[in-house]
């Protein structure tokens, strides 16, 4: 079994490069984000020998990352009314109720998601239909805002048919879940590279072979793949420009959209009567726009929520070529938020706590950006373009309750035993749907959600 690794690209491309030329298969991960870590956890597992390199532009315990899956907490629950992601779900349910890796960071608290549609009875029929039994009923307004204390009793019910409760559901503590599952990997023999990815390299037969990072380093493998979130749009263009293959470019499948989270200190008082909490939600039908979700308080006693707002940043990335993306600065400026989006989630607050959250203290507020399909699809794919690169990302702000299993099915994929079911669902080249018919897509422009000193 290969010795971990854990250092920068400094100390380490030469080396790696040297090696990723031996015969045997080389795995090359770029982003250390739930898709990439599953992908390198579920590669090391299975093939104890083999070569396995992850990148990213942060360390894995650094005290800022970009990843969206870098978070103080995020949603786990199976509660989908689409039954592929249903049962993947109550699949990485059960991995984090029962293995040990996982289960310190999973707390089944459930969940109150307030419906103005049929998703209750959709996902309880998918339940049904996947032989799960839980703790899970659709309940009448009336009822569900006597639960849990009244705490949501303020909340808004406008248009609301029933509540789906789900007391088998919870939440994640993400980012220590993340650097535990990463440590694991690198323990296992993983190499983990801190290094910046400048565009992807290609041998003269348009294979991919590998990465050039921003100080001109390279690293290369046999198979490259690439979980690199919101990013993924802009380093195909550049790597479209660089090598001459115009349809590496992501086009419309990919786009990057930003949302901005909050975090709000609660008293002594406050956090005893949110401790034991669900995780809330407030769906919305694709005309009103997203669903809005806040989290139970965490141990420092900070309670999370997310706006109603999901944007693009569409920016010429280089001349003529014009994309959404992350802000330029290496942090994605995920700190700076505008008080026109402080405003926005303001609003998520209302609708969850009303009265109740007038006057607490809001210490933190975070812009997370992720990959976007038009159908909130994964792609876990080959590229189309060139052998040896292959894809594995959008999220689409939901991909990291599906953590401990991502990379088996990513793994699967590598080896061309992806389900045709699955294939043809995550598939690079797809028919895809009209946007206006998903939620969670991107609507709003970033610079129209700046101050106005931000847009001169």
């Amino acid at each position: 079994m290969l010795r971990p690794h854990l250092c920068d690209c400094k100390n380490i491309s030469r080396r790696a490069t040297s090696k990723m030329t031996l015969s045997k298969p080389s795995f090359l991960i770029i982003g250390a984000g739930v898709f990439g870590v599953s992908t390198a956890y579920h590669l090391i597992k299975k093939h104890p020998d083999a070569l396995v390199t992850l990148v990213d532009r942060d360390a894995f315990d650094a005290d800022n990352r970009v990843a969206a899956s870098w978070d103080w907490n995020k949603a786990v629950r199976a509660d989908y009314d689409d039954i592929v992601y249903c049962k993947l779900a109550l699949e990485a349910q059960d991995v984090f109720k029962s293995d040990p890796l996982w289960m310190p960071y999973f707390h089944m608290t459930g969940v109150y998601w307030i419906c103005r549609s049929d998703y209750a009875k959709d996902v309880i029929n998918n339940y049904k239909k996947l032989g799960r039994k839980a703790d899970i009923s659709a309940v009448p307004v009336d009822k569900a805002r006597k639960m849990y204390g009244g705490l949501f009793d303020d909340a808004d019910y406008t248009g609301v048919t029933e509540v789906l409760v789900n007391r088998t559901s919870g939440w994640a503590a993400a980012g220590d879940c993340l650097r535990a599952v990463t440590k694991k990997a690198v323990e296992l023999g993983v190499r983990y590279v801190t290094a910046e990815v400048a565009t992807l390299q290609f041998d003269d037969g348009g294979h991919c072979r590998g990465v050039k990072t921003v100080r001109g380093d390279v690293l290369t493998a046999s198979h490259v793949t690439l979980c690199t979130g919101a990013f993924t749009p802009k380093l195909l263009e550049l790597s479209a420009a660089s090598s001459g293959l115009t349809d590496l470019r992501a086009g419309s499948r990919i786009v990057a959209g930003g949302i901005t989270t909050e975090m709000a200190q609660l008293d002594e008082k406050s956090y005893e009567r949110f401790a034991s909490m669900p995780v809330g939600f407030q769906g919305y039908t694709a005309d009103i726009g997203p669903f809005i979700g806040s989290l139970p308080p965490t141990k420092d006693k900070e309670l999370k929520w997310w706006g109603q707002t999901i944007f693009k940043n569409t920016r010429e990335v280089l001349p003529g070529r014009y994309i959404s993306m992350p802000p330029p600065e290496r942090d994605y400026a995920q700190w700076r938020v505008s008080g026109r989006l402080k405003e926005d989630i303001r609003h998520a607050s209302n609708v969850f706590y009303g009265r109740k959250g007038a006057n607490w203290k809001i210490e933190k507020h975070r812009i997370c950006w992720d990959a976007f399909t038009t159908s909130g699809d994964f792609i876990i794919s080959p590229h189309s373009t060139s052998k040896g690169l292959y894809v594995a990302t959008c999220g689409s702000f939901h991909g990291y309750k599906f953590f401990p299993v991502l990379g088996k099915y990513v793994l699967q994929m590598l080896e061309g035993s992806l389900s045709p079911e699955l294939a043809l669902k995550w598939a690079w080249d797809r028919k895809r749907p009209d946007p206006a018919l998903n939620p969670e897509w991107p609507r709003a422009e970033m610079k129209d959600l700046l101050d106005p000193s931000s847009k001169l």
